[in-house]
């Protein structure tokens, strides 16, 4: 069997850092804390109403709620957070929600219609990347405290421009840009017109089950209970430590400087298998590694090139070698265990079919290419195996490195060529990510929405109208056909070489109990968690 190391061609060791020696033994032996060691690198914002990563959408939900969210044990059903009912019109334009008395801010203020509608309000008026999960329901800034009232402290109408199916609304109002703010609070901390924006990416304000202490970039992120909220556990604070080297992160967890690990690698995981000291929890997650190629880049720009490399890459050698317990191969663009999903596996290593394809394109010498990817595992790993993948077709590839945040942010200036990212769903429905890798409908650098596919300067105006009529299509059968139909055409005609799709891992000390991890990134839960 090939080893992962042979697997990797001219791989290098990381250089080994002990995070555990540098931080104070503060797990062991204390119940009320909580050490978490995670890669936390990602993050750019705790705004709810701005940040839009997957670690931080999963902070924001444990410090905010939102009207509604989907089941923890079942996804596709949704129970009420701050609201506690809800009801559509017979025309399915205008919503009422009924919110929950019992809700409380942190600060022991009840949680009202009016909080409620400013925070919609807010989310639509700051136009921030993740705006568009509601405002495609034809809400702007101009119209949106017409269309999002506080009838009275008790019930909030939403009235949309279309019929509208309201699962569909649900699903989309129990995304983290959903998130209910206390607009007192927020505005007594505003800095001019940015509606608190500034003091809330590092502030909270929220009614969840935790309160955000600090929060310093790439080092911690540090929790406390809300005294308000609905946590009746015996922690008192959650420490999260970025903790980029897995490695490091086992360590910290045998140690016990650390009581839950989250970013182990196959490598670390087979450490623990048998272990009756560790619980290691999984779950497979609307998390999905692709290959993007910028359009703006002329060689990339050629759709022959687009299918060599789909062609050119081992999927199968990747997963095996590489991500065996935390991966599984997956190329449409809805991830498994959504509805509609597609699950067809189409491509595989095919070198000289991925040549002849090179040729056709005119490239049949090749051409040099920079692949910006995350620095921490498996990452390194798979852009090493894609970059020897890529070079028997003559694409010599340079690899860049660098935090999760830096080539995010490199992406949305679309300054890449090659990106190795991951990308995470925000609700559970095929239209989530079918709508940002498809429907782009203004490619100017200065667009007003940018989607996934802005970021690599792609636009097809067929996928577009395609996806707007699966999401729009009130009959269900007929709805999952067309995604089906699209995401099977969208594999094969796109710049993006959709590899894997995730399997959480949090790997917990046998005192830890109630670990939660959803399908999606902002569903990963510390509501119930205990320590004995």
């Amino acid at each position: 069997m090939i080893s992962r190391r042979g697997f990797l061609v001219g791989s290098a060791a990381l250089p080994f850092l002990s995070y555990a020696s540098i931080i104070p033994t503060l797990a062991a032996g204390r119940q009320d804390i909580l050490v978490v060691a995670q890669q936390l690198d990602n993050m750019t914002s705790l705004d709810p109403h701005e940040s839009f990563e997957a670690v931080g959408s999963e902070i924001c939900s444990n410090i905010y709620q939102r009207l509604v969210h989907p089941a923890f044990d079942d996804p596709e059903k949704i129970e009420g957070g701050v609201a506690a009912s809800w009801e559509a019109d017979a025309e399915g334009k205008v919503f009422t929600f009924k919110i929950n008395r019992e809700a409380k801010f942190a600060s022991g203020s009840p949680v009202t219609a009016e909080d409620a509608a400013f925070s919609l309000q807010r989310a639509i008026k700051m136009d921030k990347g993740a705006a568009f999960i509601i405002n495609q329901f034809g809400f702007t800034p101009d119209n949106v405290e017409k269309s999002i009232v506080a009838v009275d402290d008790s019930t909030l109408t939403l009235t949309v421009e279309t019929p509208t199916s309201l699962a569909f609304l649900l699903y989309c109002l129990s995304s983290s840009v959903g998130s209910i703010v206390e607009k007192k609070v927020v505005l007594e901390n505003a800095s001019g017109d940015d509606l608190g924006n500034g003091w809330l990416q590092k502030n909270s304000a929220g009614s969840g089950e935790w309160v955000l202490v600090s929060w310093k970039p790439s080092e911690s992120i540090m929790l406390s209970v809300n005294p308000n909220g609905a946590y009746k556990g015996n922690v008192k604070r959650i420490i999260l430590r970025h903790v980029v080297d897995p490695s490091s992160q086992l360590l910290m967890l045998q140690k016990g400087d650390a009581d839950i690990a989250r970013n182990l690698t196959t490598e670390q995981l087979r450490v623990l298998q048998g272990d009756e000291n560790y619980n290691v929890i999984r779950k497979g997650v609307a998390g999905l590694i692709l290959m993007s190629l910028n359009q703006k880049n002329e060689n990339l720009a050629k759709p022959q090139v687009w299918e060599a490399i789909k062609w050119a890459v081992d999927y199968k050698g990747i997963q095996e070698n590489i991500v065996p317990l935390t991966h599984e191969i997956h190329q449409t663009v809805v991830p498994d265990g959504f509805a509609g999903a597609v699950n067809d596996t189409p491509f595989h290593k095919d070198t000289e079919k991925a040549k002849a394809l090179m040729a056709e394109a005119g490239l049949a010498d090749g051409f040099d290419i920079v692949m910006d990817h995350y620095s921490a595992q498996p990452y390194p790993d798979i852009a090493q195996a894609i970059q020897a993948n890529l070079r028997e077709i003559g694409i010599r590839v340079q690899l860049q490195a660098a935090e999760n945040r830096q080539v995010l942010t490199k992406m949305r200036a679309r300054e890449h060529q090659m990106a190795l990212t991951a990308w995470g769903s925000d609700y559970f429905d095929p239209n989530t990510n079918v709508d940002v890798f498809c429907n782009n409908t203004d490619n100017s650098d200065n667009a007003k929405t940018k989607p996934f596919a802005w970021r690599s300067s792609y636009m097809n105006e067929e996928f577009a109208k395609k996806a707007v009529a699966a999401r729009d299509e009130r009959d269900p059968a007929t709805r999952i056909k067309l995604y089906q139909d699209l995401q099977r055409e969208f594999m094969q005609n796109s710049p993006f070489i959709i590899m894997l799709q995730k399997t959480e891992i949090a790997a917990c000390r046998k005192d830890v109990t109630g670990m939660h991890l959803g399908t999606l990134s902002d569903s990963h839960s510390y509501a119930r968690i205990a320590k004995a």
